[in-house]
């Protein structure tokens, strides 16, 4: 299959929940009734040392979108390295996580890394760029893209036809149908809410559940390694019910099941 029709598939992927709803029949690998996409933004020192362990500790792998001017990537690129060989997923973040500086609560943004003052042709660059570099740390030529902050507008204009091509999927760009994908991006939460909201989705229907991270046990918008164990554990135990697996494997098996054929 085309790297253009798989992502066009994980475009309308959220859209053909009503398909589904009328009669299609989609089941995840092993008939589980819920996909879980674990991942985990900006390439920070806590994922290394919080994070992955725990992740391996369940025998469960995860994505990691790395912000490839992060310090955390060139000073411990060797263990960014093993996260790959041991399974686990190295997104596309961009190399220096442009985001709008004219949304609320924004007065962060570098005005140098403004997404508002970016034109097309530098983003997809720097995309592009970041693929290159990530290919030298995985060896991997397929990718998935999160663009920082959900922000996919550069001057004006959306940037995410100009670079579909480049990836198998980009989290969040899709306009989700809440009936099939959802994603959540938990702060402070503790590991019986974490476990909660599990069930809450799988209960209601929903076929993907994407849960955001960035610090877990430190950094920032963090959960406690304590929460974050929890949830694993729970995740581990139920097996049959959730299928836990990098964002790029999930998208790479929907696109292939029959029941998504009738809407390429």
């Amino acid at each position: 299959m085309r790297r253009s029709d798989l992502w066009l598939t994980a475009l309308l992927l959220s859209s053909a929940s009503g398909s589904l709803a009328a009669g299609d029949v989609f089941t995840w690998p092993d008939g589980q009734k819920m996909a879980v996409s674990l991942s985990y933004d900006d390439a920070i020192d806590s994922q290394l040392d919080n994070a992955i362990p725990a992740l391996n500790s369940h025998g469960l792998v995860a994505s990691f979108y790395l912000t490839l001017a992060s310090p955390t990537v060139m000073l411990r690129l060797e263990q960014w390295r093993a996260a790959a060989m041991q399974g686990h997923e190295l997104g596309n973040h961009t190399i220096y996580h442009p985001c709008s500086a004219s949304l609320p609560d924004r007065d962060w943004v570098r005005s140098y890394y403004n997404i508002d003052e970016y034109v097309i042709e530098e983003i997809v660059h720097e995309v592009t760029v970041a693929n290159s570099f990530l290919h030298a740390i995985d060896g991997r030529t397929e990718r998935t893209l999160t663009p920082p902050c959900g922000d996919f507008v550069a001057s004006g204009e959306d940037y995410i036809p100009a670079v579909r091509e480049l990836f198998i999927a980009v989290r969040g760009f899709e306009s989700e149908d809440k009936n099939f994908a959802i994603e959540w991006a938990p702060v402070g939460v503790s590991g019986l809410g974490l476990v909660d909201r599990i069930k809450t989705e799988a209960a209601s229907g929903t076929k993907l559940f994407k849960i955001i991270f960035h610090g877990v046990g430190g950094d920032y918008l963090s959960v406690s390694s304590e929460a974050h164990n929890q949830l694993l554990e729970y995740l581990a135990e139920n097996r049959e019910t959730y299928w836990v697996d990098s964002f790029i494997n999930i998208m790479k098996y929907a696109s292939e099941n029959e029941a998504f054929q009738a809407i390429r």
